[in-house]
Parts: C-alpha cells; structure tokens; sequence
C-alpha cells in the first residue's frame, strides 16, 4: 500500500540526555498531519505516546519513559508516513538517589523515613539502620564512577543495601587506594558492627520479654482454673478477673506514661508540622519572593513562580494551602494592576510594550492588553500632535516656548535642513549691505516651517513603533513560538482580524490629524469654517516664500517615504498625497507670484551703463529672475514614486499659464516705467527694500539722461528681449514641464512688440518733429519765392541744417544701439521727404530758377540720405520732383549737376555717417 507522505524523519531533540519522565521537545520532518496521525512514539525503546502532543508537523512535545542508562533513537510513527527514522540519539540516564538531609536542584518523591510507632519499650528496627561508611576507614577522595566499573559486573551493584550487593565492585568504587592493613581495621570493624547487631537483636527481643510473661502468666491462670473448677461460673469469673488486671494495667500505664507520651505526641506534631514547612517552603515564601522580585523588576521569575504554585497548588483542597495561594493570588492580581499601568504609560518602547504585553499574557489578564496598549498609543500621537499646534500657536501670540534642541539637530549632531535653509536665506539676502547686526534679524525661520518639521519629527518618530506593534499583534510573535503560547498566538490573531478595521480608522484618524494639522498652518483656505477652529488658530498674516513651501514639501515627501517604508497601504496614504499635491501647486503659484514682484522691482535696479550691443544689465537680471525661480521649483514640479503631476488639471494649467504672463507683462511694464519717468525721479530714488543688497546702490552716478537716450535704451532692449530672452525662458519652462509655452510666449511677444512701438513713435515724433517743422520756414527764410528768385549757387543753409539735425538723431542712435540706426533712420527720412513732397504741391508755380533751385535741393537731400531710403519716401521723393517743371534745356542740367558734386564734395565728411558700412571703410 503506497503512503501519500514521506516517512517522519526525526533531526532533533532538546535536551539530549535526561533521567526518566523528563519533557522532550522533538523537532524534525513529516511528523504527522495532527494528533490523530501520530500512533507511535518510541525514546531508547520506551513507549511515550501517551505523554506525547502534537504541536505540527515539525514539533511534538512528550515526556521519556522509565529510567535506564541506555542511549537510543526516537521513532515516530504515523499513518500517513509509517515509520519513521532519526538521526540523533538521546541519551537515557540512570538518577542518583538522594539522601533525605541532601540538597537537590529538583523536586524528590519523598518516602517515609520515619516511623508511626508510639509502642513503649520498642526500639527502632537494626534493619532501618543504614550507615554510611560500612568499613569505618576513609574513602577515596576520587573515586571510580560506576559507568566505568559497571561493565565488568554485569546485574551486580555497588550498593551495599541493594540485593545484588557486589563488595568487590563497592571495594573498587570506594577503596581502591586503601592498603592491607587498612583492609585488616575495616574487617575488624564489620565484625564489631555484627556484634552490635545481634546484640541489637536480642535487645529488641528483651523489650518486650514484660509482655510476653504477663500474657503467659494470665493464660496458665486461666487453664488452671478451668481445669479445677470446671464450670461455667469459674469461666466467667475468671474473664472479669482478667478484664479486670487488663483495665489496671492500661490505667496505670497511662498514669505513668500520660506526661511522656504528651511530649512524645507534641514533638511528634512539631516535627511534622517543620516536616510541613520545610516540604512545602516554596509556597510558604512565595508571596514574599514575590514582593521582592517586583521591586526588583524581575517580572520573569514571578510569573514563573506563580505557574508553578498554581499547578501544584491551584486546586488545593488543604485550608493552610488555600489560605496561602489567596494571598499569592492577591500579589498577582496587584502585579497584573501594575504591568497594565506601565503597559499604557506613554512614551514607552516598543521593546518594553512587547514585554509587558507578554507578562500579562502569562499572568492571563482580563480582556486583550495588546489591543488596550495599541489604543492608548493611538490616543497619545493624537495628542502629541494637537499639544505641539497649541505650543507653536502660543508662542507665535507671544507666550514663551521651550524649543527643543532636537529641532535645531539631527541625530548625528549636524545641523538640521530647517537651520540650513535658513542660514542659506540669510546668505542669499544681499552681502553687499554692510551692518553690524547678526543675519537672523531679517531672516528667521517662519513658526510654521518650524511647526512642520516638529510635527513630522513627532508622527515619524510615533508611528512605526505604533504599526510595529499592530503587526506583532497580527502575526502573534507577541508571544512566545512555544507549544504552551500557541493557543494565545491563535486568539491573538484572531482578535487582530476582528479589529482590522478598527486599527484602519486609527491609522485613517492619525493622518488626517496630520495633514489638517498642516493644513491649518499652511493651506488654511482648503479647510472647512468648523475645521479651522480645531486645527487652525495660525493669526500670521505673512505668506511664506516659495523656498520656505519647497522645504514644507521635502519635509512632507520625506513623511510619506518612512511611512511607506513601513507598508502602510496606499488607501491609508491618499490624505498625504492629496496634501503633497496642493503644497507642491501652493509653493509654484507663491514662488511665480514672489517672482512678479521681483521682476517689477527691478526697474529700480538699472543703471543705464549701455554696453557695445546697446544693451544693460537689465535684460539679463530678467532672464536670470525667471531661471532662477524655475530652478528653485525643479524639485517641486519633480514627481515621486505615487506622486501626480500639478499640471493633470486644465484650470491649474490655465492658472500657471496666467502667471507666467504676469511675470512678463510685469517686466514690461517696467520697461515701460524705466522709458517714461522723469529725470527727477532718478536723481531722488532710493530703494525701500532694507534687504536688498543695492540698499545705497540706485542712486546712481549718471543722473543726467535725457529722455531720447532712456527711449533708446528701452527699444535697444525690447529689442534683445524679443529675440534672444524671451525665447530662452520659454526654453526653461518647457524643461520644467510647464503647459502652454507657446501660449505664453506669444502673447508676451505681442505685448513687447506692442510697447516697442509705443516707444518708437514717441521717439520718432520727439525727434522727427522738429526737423520737419524746420523745413517750410527755412524754405521761405528771407520772403524766398519760388517765382521770383536767382540763379542757383548752391543748397541753401535750411537743407544743411536739416542734414545736420538727422545727422545728430543718427549719432545719438548709433552711440546707443547700430540696429537701431536703419530703423529710426528711414523713419525720419521718411518724415522729411513727406514734408518736401507736401511743400513741393503747395507751390502754386515755379520760375525757372525757382524749379531749378527746388530739384537740387530735393536731389541733394535724396542722394544725401539714399542708404535709408524705403519704398515709402522714394514715393515721396519721386512724386515731390514729378510737381517740379521740366529743366529746359542742358545748360540747367551740367549747371544742377556741378552744384550737387559741390554740395557733395562740401558735405563729404558730414555725409559720411549716411553711407555703409562697407563703402566706408573701402573709402579710407
């Protein structure tokens, strides 16, 4: 028949050696499906399956059997696998028997050395006699042992009172050492001690002779009688003759003997009351031992204590017992009292929770104290969290409070992130502001960061003993993996799966203290009117600063981390992670808001120091504004493991979006401030920002700029802007994820574009104004008439002031910006050839020398001015000769063409800023 199972195989058993009846632990494979499999159990070939438990299939725990020296296997057998094998041995030993005055480690089944006689004139029996030392001389110090002597006399024994008395073996055993003539005194000795006992013998025989011949003596009276008298009456007095000296007899014994025998009976009491008090001590000490070991802290040895007098006492029938273990039980009960009250002590250790648990576990206390503790803890984390609002709350309304130095340390004796942060802040503030006060009096850490950083510190220190504990609950390694603790291991689970989701509200209730905790410092408006009573209280009306929130959220990051490091459930976690998500959208929406302010408050911080692009610094400031908030968000916008993005939501999207704009459309309008304040205003600023590091610095040297110069600067860098800033920072938000970039950077486009052409016009109509309005009296200078005048010698001084005018426009431009000069120059070119084309059409008619007069003006000023010439004012230009006549004959054209190389070759070096680039330095 095939077996479904292999055959138990036994790998181990604790202790290996021991007398009989001492408990076993056997530990192996395959030792059956349950009790009812195991149907064999063998140890040195004894039987002990009926002292056998099954624990499981590795572990059955039983008691060996009878004693006797051998070593053997331990066969388990079962149904399911047969028998089975071992490959450890157990080691059966033979105990030594132990005199009633010997010290013993054990408990010694103890037998009636004394006898009940109370007989007068009886002597105690030579037989119950046992001396120690039978030979009388001295006994070998080292003696043989009877393992190493037993072999050569086997079924004998060393013991002079056993039946198999061997004296060789007893001589070896303890006098192997002796010589002849000490062996000749032991002999005489024996010989005396066989005297003694005969003569014991026939003393114990005459202790009774008395007796013996007053029965005698009463029986020969009696026949005597009989025979003499012969009848019935003789008989029967006789008998109450001998009832008679019977009753006087005892009566005089027990006069003489009353006082004797009371003391006799009284020692006899004491002696088996000390008999009493010494059998049973343990008991009789317990309730004192215990008090000691408590004071002592030594909880152990009570409890092991207390189960050994319960299983020997527990149910006592004996009133002397009974009144003793009521008052060990009333130290227990005072001792379960105890336990439980340093159980929910807080703060503990989880080491010493585990224990405390554990002693009252086998103290079998009322209801569940792991369950208890767990509540308890629960209730004070909850607390811890509440108490550390209300101290920071105090304190931020003026109550002194004691901050400990764990705040300001990390464990290793380095500065905290918080203090870092703060010092880096301090740093960051402008070095350049020279004072005599410490950096903390404008930069201090925020109570609320303070009270974050408290408040995580308090939760992740609290929380990992408290679901540490949860899960020792659950899994039962509370207790001991013992077979008398697996039944409490069982309930214990048992109980946890009840209680799951209880414990679940627990957690649920700890985190959503914590993230409303910190919403209530930090996010106060994502809390409802009656929250905000219980978990706000925060009067600071201050905003933190975007580094100040990317620290909050570190903070809350590095929370979430120790508890998923714990397996705590993502279900229970969602609070921190929605938490997360509106800290990390907060600290971007502050940080892009703080940076709109920074971007307007720099128009204070320009210096008009243009370089050889035509640019300042202030571009440049602009840019490195923008990155550097991006950079300082880089972390935030980064998702980790569960984390979601801030830009899922379309709103949030469009939110961001708007604030990028802002950050623009700020810089912008101070572009547009920078062009347009007055020159007063530059020579009285001074920033009223105390933390900037230029506090004295915008008081610049060069308080002297005109208004055309301040227009120029600003268009130069519109200019730059619009081609190389804007494009970089639309750069950097596409690296840092952001969401409409292109949205963003058209629509600051075309807000830059639209002041740039705002600034450009103003200049060209404070520039272009006043050439133009030159024109028609320089013209007419002198009652000039067109009708009515000379020959011409040349271009008249109006043209040349007019020339010389565009000339200073172009130097003032091109000391500022060369890519400005094409620009601003075809604008004003194109103003004056409107204003000669106007002039031109107003002339009702044109002498001939007035016609010739009025084209080499124009031709002058056309050629002059040619490199800047567009479609727009060679339209100009073009319809200004058509309303001119036609020259009439040659002479006037050589005459109009030899003026116009003289103007040119007069003009030469003042004209030379009017050709390019390339002519010019091909001229030189």
């Amino acid at each position: 028949m095939s077996r479904g199972r292999q055959p138990p195989l036994v790998t181990g058993i604790s202790p290996k050696e021991g007398i009989s009846w001492t408990k076993v632990t056997i530990r192996g494979e395959n030792l059956g499906t349950g009790p009812s499999d195991l149907i064999g159990l063998t140890i040195c070939g004894h039987n002990c399956l009926l002292t056998a438990e099954w624990i499981s299939a590795s572990k059955i725990v039983c008691r060996v059997g009878q004693d006797k020296n051998d070593k053997g296997d331990i066969i388990v057998t079962t149904k399911s696998g047969g028998k089975g094998t071992s490959t450890v041995f157990f080691k059966l030993l033979k105990p030594d028997k132990i005199g009633i005055l010997d010290q013993s480690a054990v408990w010694v089944e103890e037998m009636n050395y004394f006898g009940n006689r109370t007989d007068r004139n009886k002597v105690i029996s030579p037989l119950s006699q046992r001396a120690a030392n039978p030979l009388g001389i001295e006994i070998d110090k080292l003696k043989i042992q009877n393992q190493e002597i037993e072999p050569l006399f086997p079924g004998m024994s060393g013991d002079f009172n056993s039946e198999k008395f061997s004296a060789t073996w007893y001589l070896i055993a303890n006098h192997s050492t002796a010589s002849f003539e000490q062996l000749k005194v032991a002999a005489n000795n024996l010989r005396k001690q066989a005297s003694k006992k005969n003569e014991g013998n026939v003393a114990y025989v005459k202790g009774g002779l008395s007796t013996f011949f007053e029965a005698q003596d009463a029986l020969a009276a009696i026949h005597q009688k009989l025979e003499v008298d012969g009848t019935e009456k003789v008989e029967g007095s006789m008998t109450q003759k001998l009832e008679k000296v019977l009753k006087s007899a005892s009566t005089t014994a027990d006069t003489l003997f009353q006082e004797v025998l009371g003391r006799k009976d009284k020692a006899d009491s004491t002696r088996n009351a000390l008999n009493v008090l010494q059998r049973f001590k343990f008991l009789f000490n317990l309730p004192l031992n215990i008090e000691k070991n408590i004071l002592k802290g030594d909880y152990d040895i009570v409890i092991n204590d207390y189960e050994k007098a319960k299983s020997l006492f527990g149910k006592t029938e004996v009133q002397v017992f009974k009144k003793v273990y009521a008052e060990v039980e009333t130290r227990i009960e005072a001792l379960r009292s105890l336990l439980l009250d340093k159980l929910l002590e807080t703060p503990s250790t989880l080491h010493d929770q585990k224990r405390y648990i554990r002693y009252l576990s086998d103290l079998h206390a009322p209801g569940d104290p792991a369950w208890q503790c767990i509540g308890a803890q629960h209730k004070w984390i909850v607390q811890l969290m509440h108490s550390c609002k209300e101290g920071y709350v105090k304190e931020l309304k003026g109550i002194p409070l004691l901050q400990s130095p764990l705040l300001e340390m990390d464990s290793d004796g380095r500065p905290s992130p918080l203090g870092r942060l703060s010092q880096n802040a301090s740093l960051q503030r402008g070095s350049s502001f020279q004072s005599g006060r410490n950096d903390t009096w404008r930069c201090k850490t925020p109570h609320q960061v303070t009270f974050v950083d408290k408040l995580t510190k308090v939760v992740v220190g609290q929380l990992p003993n408290f679901w540490k504990l949860w899960i020792s609950y659950v899994n039962g390694s509370l207790f001991s993996e013992t077979a008398e603790k697996s039944g409490q291991i069982e309930k214990s689970k048992k109980n946890a799966r009840q209680r799951q989701n209880d414990f679940k509200k627990m957690i649920q209730e700890i985190m959503q203290s914590l993230v409303k905790l910190i919403r209530g410092a930090l996010l106060p408006f994502s809390l409802e009117e009656g929250e905000l009573k219980h978990y706000g209280g925060w009067e600071s009306k201050s905003e933190l600063s975007g580094p100040w929130l990317a620290h909050v959220v570190q903070t809350v990051r590095l929370t979430n981390e120790s508890f998923t490091a714990l397996e705590i459930p993502n279900d229970m976690l969602q609070t921190i992670q929605d938490l997360i998500l509106d800290l990390r959208l907060c600290c971007v929406i502050v940080t892009l808001q703080h940076t709109t302010e920074e971007v307007k408050r720099l128009a204070d911080k320009e210096d008009w120091v243009v370089d050889n692009e035509g640019l300042t610094s202030l571009p440049s400031q602009f840019e490195q504004c923008v990155i550097q908030s991006l950079q300082s968000l880089k972390g935030v916008l980064d998702c980790k493991p569960g984390e979601a993005s801030i830009f899922q939501q379309q709103k949030i999207q469009d939110d961001v979006c708007c604030l990028c704009i802002n950050i623009i459309q700020g810089f912008i309008d101070s572009l547009e401030y920078l062009s347009t304040k007055s020159s007063n205003a530059d020579t009285m600023h001074i920033s009223l920002d105390v933390s900037s590091p230029d506090l004295f610095g915008s008081i610049h040297e060069d308080i002297t700029i005109s208004p055309e110069k301040r227009l120029l600067i600003v268009l130069s860098n519109c200019s730059y802007i619009e081609r190389h800033t804007l494009l970089n920072i639309a750069e950097h938000f596409e690296k840092h994820s952001f969401q409409g970039v292109k949205k963003i950077t058209r629509a600051s486009t075309d807000s830059l574009k639209d002041l740039d052409s705002r600034l450009f016009e103003t200049y060209i109509e404070i520039k272009a104004d006043p050439i133009v309005g030159s024109l028609e009296p320089g013209i007419y200078a002198g009652y000039f008439d067109w009708k009515d005048c000379q020959t011409p010698t040349g271009v008249r001084n109006y043209l040349k002031e007019a020339l010389v005018n565009i000339i200073a426009v172009h130097a003032e431009v091109f000391a500022v910006s060369k890519e400005l000069v094409p620009r601003v120059m075809a604008r004003i070119v194109e103003a004056v050839g409107d204003e000669l084309c106007r002039l031109m059409h107003c002339v009702s008619s044109f002498s001939r020398n007035g016609a010739l007069q009025a084209r080499l003006e124009l031709y002058a000023l056309r050629d002059a001015i040619a490199v800047y010439l567009t479609n727009e004012s060679k339209s100009s230009f073009k319809q200004a000769v058509e309303a001119l006549p036609q020259l009439p004959s040659g002479s006037d054209k050589k005459l109009l063409e030899e003026l116009l190389n003289e103007f040119k070759s007069s003009m030469h070096l003042q004209l030379t800023c009017f050709q390019p680039p390339s002519s010019i330095s091909m001229k030189t």
